[in-house]
């Protein structure tokens, strides 16, 4: 497509006050326990959005590899990170909510229920009826459990990963030149606006609003394509006007959904086409390194930066090195395969070796 390949959704980026904290809690509820990389380093190249310097951090890249994209789980160091000052609503603008694959809606529903966590006592249907149910996880971040159907492995998990994103926006037909042209979710499932009942249990939720669901009418190809699966972008925009931007007046990597990442081939086709459709790169490390790797502890790559209409941030990371057994100096490297073509399974199903236990 356009000279470059997406392979999915590699990560949602998690602002969090504690690392360990918040992935223990990801690794025993959503099944987030393989670690594909682990760095504590200094973020020099996002300086549009870290208030001009650079800053310290630590931060954990972890897949679950039932299916789905992996949590950039994400702490600053030596900065205290700024707090969200009032709960995110319906028709606020930035990323409301990530939606998480499972396997059958209910069962998950009960599993989370005999933990004790705070779910609602029943499912609700979204405007084409599938089935779905809200939840938050300890710091407030919002999660929307939905059935797939295309699974890499069967680890008894009743979750996968990320399965996309809800993005409240102003206007949904500009945002579509990101997430339908650029990003490949071209097919309409449903286009509906009133007030939605599955919607009631979130803060905002009893307002009329338009809800438009997308999903890729091609699948995903490339090196990760199996495990990271299919996956979702639902826009909502509230036609009484747009309440708070997410993320004035904070910086990228405080607490809450930072920014959605997919992970490609073919970063100099991509630049050209995201610079003709309007949104030019704002961060380009292959740009800032000379074409050179940008080194991420464990693993390698170039990663880049878009915004979309409304400053929502979407990363692309083009990885070259990642580990397979690190204590025996194996790793990925992708940069002489076919773009397009998947790894071999067992090569994905090696990184359950980096299994982390809650």
């Amino acid at each position: 497509m356009k000279g470059y390949v997406i392979s999915g959704i590699q990560q949602m980026g998690i602002g969090v006050t504690n690392v360990g904290e918040a992935w223990k809690w990801y690794i025993s509820q959503f099944g987030m326990d393989c670690r594909v990389f682990e760095d504590e380093a200094e973020a020099r190249l996002m300086l549009p959005y870290t208030g001009g310097e650079p800053r310290s951090r630590y931060a954990v890249l972890a897949l679950n590899l039932q299916s789905g994209g992996g949590f950039e789980i994400w702490q600053y160091k030596g900065r205290d990170p700024v707090m969200i000052s009032e709960e995110i609503r319906i028709g606020d603008l930035g990323i409301i909510a990530c939606k998480m694959k499972v396997k059958e809606i209910q069962g998950t529903l009960d599993f989370f229920k005999k933990k004790g966590l705070p779910v609602p006592q029943e499912t609700s249907a979204d405007p084409s009826g599938k089935m779905s149910f809200f939840m938050k996880d300890p710091y407030g971040n919002i999660f929307q459990a939905v059935e797939a159907t295309d699974w890499f492995m069967d680890e008894k998990k009743p979750t996968g990963g990320s399965f996309g994103a809800i993005i409240g926006v102003t206007d949904i037909e500009k945002s579509r030149t990101i997430y339908s042209d650029i990003l490949g979710y071209d097919e309409v499932v449903y286009d509906s606006t009133g007030i939605f009942s599955d919607l009631a249990t979130l803060p905002g939720g009893d307002i009329e609003c338009r809800r438009v669901l997308l999903r890729r009418s091609e699948s995903f190809a490339g090196p990760f394509s199996k495990v990271l699966g299919q996956s979702l972008i639902e826009l909502i925009s509230v036609p009484s006007g747009p309440g708070k931007r997410i993320y004035e007046n904070r910086f990228w990597g405080d607490p809450g959904f930072i920014h959605i990442c997919y992970d490609i081939r073919g970063m100099d086709e991509l630049k050209e086409f995201c610079k003709i459709k309007g949104f030019p790169f704002t961060v380009d490390s292959k740009q800032s390194h000379q074409g050179n790797s940008f080194d991420m502890g464990e693993a390698a790559g170039h990663f880049s930066y878009i915004e979309d209409p409304d400053g929502i941030l979407i990363e692309f990371v083009e990885t070259h090195k990642m580990p397979i057994l690190k204590k025996l100096g194996l790793y990925f490297d992708l940069r002489k395969r076919d773009p397009r073509k998947s790894l071999p399974d067992w090569m994905v199903k090696a990184l359950k070796f980096s299994r982390v236990k809650a």
